[in-house]
């Protein structure tokens, strides 16, 4: 397991949305990436995390960015809380863990919560961990994106 530092390229991967369409991150080059991992759809750190994302999504879009979470909870948890909080952005469904490997977050203690930049050309700008502050996840992201216009 190797964790991505920023300079990686982001390693591609197919994972199912919350309708269960198959999204893979090469098909999203030529956009920049925010794909944030979290722990659990509805706890109240996930969900307050994926409303920052969702109340700056205007922002993103703008800078030509997709808003990106992943998780393993199944495509059935992931449409009912994209639902529940008119969430704009796709959510995967990471049922094995095999992206959360990839991306080095797998064997730690707590669940990951970290949140990647990545640019039009699939290299990783930001990689940015914090269990407690949920804002700066998309605080930092947005940093990084002004850098990059």
């Amino acid at each position: 397991m190797t964790e991505i530092k920023v300079g990686d390229s982001a390693p591609d991967f197919t994972l199912p949305d919350q309708d269960g369409k198959l999204l893979t991150l090469f098909s999203l080059r030529g956009k920049v990436v925010v794909l944030y991992f979290y722990p659990k759809d509805f706890t109240s750190g996930c969900t307050k995390e994926a409303c920052h994302f969702r109340d700056a999504y205007e922002d993103f879009t703008e800078v030509d960015a997709e808003v990106v979470g992943i998780s393993a909870d199944s495509q059935e948890s992931h449409k009912k809380f994209r639902d529940t909080y008119l969430l704009p952005f796709s959510l995967l469904s990471d049922e094995k863990g095999d992206v959360k490997k990839l991306y080095g977050l797998s064997g730690h203690l707590l669940p990951a919560r970290v949140t990647f930049v990545i640019d039009k050309g699939g290299v990783v700008r930001l990689v940015f961990s914090s269990k407690i502050d949920m804002k700066a996840h998309v605080n930092e992201a947005m940093k990084i994106l002004k850098s990059l216009t």
